[in-house]
């Protein structure tokens, strides 16, 4: 029968015990105050006993104080910091082996050789510590001390297996609400101190929590901010992204240029509990851009300006020269038939040179005008079917006193080609892609126009052998007025740029491919 009281009275005591215990966890009490209790309660229950918990620092290996309600501070004192180890007492064994280790009588035990005369100055001649295992392994130790020695009974180590539970709890409690409450004091940190404007919000993007950052960048206090939605208080730049940018129109006038990214934080189930927004001002990096785009653009157009200006000032030279000499010719037969009696074939050759220089007037004037038709988007055409081949057989026609009188030879490849197109503008871009052929050539080279049609194309090919292009002035073939750098008698630099305009004008395309000192292809492409 006093087996069964003391069964039930133990079973009472245990519940009283692990009743209190929950309160106080639940309550917030220190771990400290917690494991007294555990502590007192198997002090009440062995009475002669002195309880002792020990927890384990799993980084540095050692047991420090926990808990030790009626065992001599100075003995606690002794023990804190107890590295672990096989021979390290009963508390230094069970910690390092992970099972109960008793020590009957200290004064005998070989574990307890460093630590006898510790024990018994306080009077202590057994111990028996049993480990305390968490949720992470061995967190501590559990231990029995009497002034006598000792060996617990079945009903002891029953208590202390319910105690040694109960400890556990509480030391994984704290352990967790620790590391809980050290991880919410980062983030209270990183939140209230961070530079960057932030808020929290509901799953709706109603703002619940916002820090200094963000009050001070949009101008309204927390409670103003409470409740409101964060895409109601700012403008998304487009449609929102992660991130996305925005623009706000600050209380003080302002307007501000904003980066806005938003991560959702998910409950248990994955769903978003929240959101955690970041609104980074980029106001002064965002006009240091436009001030750098600016400085570039403007440079680009200085630059653009300059070369149109230093193009139009060779044109002018160049239109200078071409003019003065057909305008002498002019003026010099002219002068000539004035002044003295000319017999009738003198006096026909004299007028066909002043035909010829008229005529070449004319057309360097047809070709300025031409060039401003096409860059206002006013060149009259007239389009109709027109049979390529021939078109190319008189260009190449036209071509033959200029091709031998620089020694260059002629070939005609084309193909039969029906295009429609206008057929003097055609034939004006084929006999400047082709003429500039011939000037640029080398003696004894060839220039070769060949002809081919696609499914929706007509394609002619100019293809030279002569000096080629250098690869830095592609770019500048097709700028009217300029001439490459290259002082020539030789045209005033309108070709390319009126061929191309007119290819262009026409519906097509012009493409130029050239190696320097091998050869210049132009592909001129008509749609059907």
């Amino acid at each position: 029968m006093t087996a069964v009281r003391d069964t039930v009275g133990d079973t009472e005591a245990l519940l009283r015990a692990q009743s209190g215990v929950l309160e106080r966890i639940a309550g917030g009490a220190p771990l400290a105050e917690v494991l007294t209790e555990v502590a007192t309660t198997l002090e009440r229950l062995m009475p002669g006993c002195h309880c002792s918990i020990l927890l384990l620092d799993l980084e540095s290996a050692t047991l420090h104080h926990g808990a030790a309600p009626s065992l001599p501070a100075a003995y606690s004192e002794g023990i804190d910091g107890l590295p672990i180890g096989r021979d390290a007492g009963s508390c230094g064994a069970a910690a390092y082996l992970g099972v109960p280790v008793i020590a009957e009588d200290v004064t005998t035990d070989p574990r307890w050789v460093r630590f006898r005369d510790l024990a018994g100055a306080h009077r202590l001649r057994s111990c028996w510590s049993t480990p305390i295992r968490g949720r992470a392994g061995v967190v501590g130790t559990f231990a029995v001390y009497h002034e006598r020695t000792h060996q617990p009974a079945p009903r002891e180590r029953d208590l202390v297996d319910r105690l040694t539970h109960l400890a556990s709890v509480a030391i994984d409690h704290d352990t967790l609400f620790g590391a809980l409450a050290d991880s919410e004091e980062r983030f209270r940190r990183a939140f209230d101190d961070n530079v960057t404007g932030m808020a929290i919000t509901g799953p709706d993007g109603a703002v619940t929590r916002t820090n200094e950052a963000l009050r001070d960048l949009l101008g309204r206090t927390e409670f103003e901010l409470l409740g409101a939605r964060l895409d109601e208080l700012l403008t998304p730049a487009g449609e929102p992204a992660a991130p996305y940018e925005a623009t706000l129109r600050h209380p003080d006038g302002r307007t501000l240029d904003l980066v806005v990214s938003v991560s959702p934080v998910a409950g248990p189930d994955g769903r978003p509990v929240r959101l955690i927004a970041n609104v980074l001002d980029v106001t002064q990096r965002r006009a240091a851009e436009r001030e750098r785009r600016g400085r570039r653009e403007a440079e680009v157009a200085r630059r653009a300006a300059e070369q149109a200006s230093r193009a139009k000032t060779d044109f002018v030279a160049a239109l200078g020269h071409e003019l003065r000499t057909p305008l002498q010719a002019v003026t010099g037969f002219t002068e000539l038939l004035g002044s003295l009696d000319l017999p009738p074939e003198r006096r026909r050759a004299a007028l066909e040179h002043i035909n010829g220089a008229a005529g070449h007037i004319l057309a360097m004037v047809d070709d300025v005008l031409d060039v401003a038709r096409i860059e206002a988007r006013a060149l009259p055409l007239h389009p109709v079917d027109i049979d390529v081949t021939a078109v190319v057989a008189e260009v190449l026609s036209l071509l033959e006193p200029l091709a031998g009188a620089e020694g260059v030879h002629l070939r005609d490849e084309s193909g039969p080609a029906t295009v429609r197109c206008d057929e003097r503008r055609l034939k004006q871009v084929l006999l400047n892609l082709a003429g500039n052929a011939v000037r640029y050539n080398r003696t004894g080279g060839t220039v070769t126009i060949t002809t081919r049609t696609e499914a929706d194309a007509v394609v002619v090919t100019v293809a030279d052998r002569g000096r080629g292009i250098a690869p830095e002035h592609l770019e500048r073939l097709f700028t009217p007025f300029d001439r490459l750098g290259v002082d020539t008698d030789q045209g005033v630099g309108l070709g390319l740029p009126l061929a191309k305009g007119l290819t262009e004008a026409m519906g097509g395309r012009l493409a130029v491919a050239s190696v320097a000192g091998e050869g210049t292809t132009v592909e001129v492409r008509l749609p059907r």
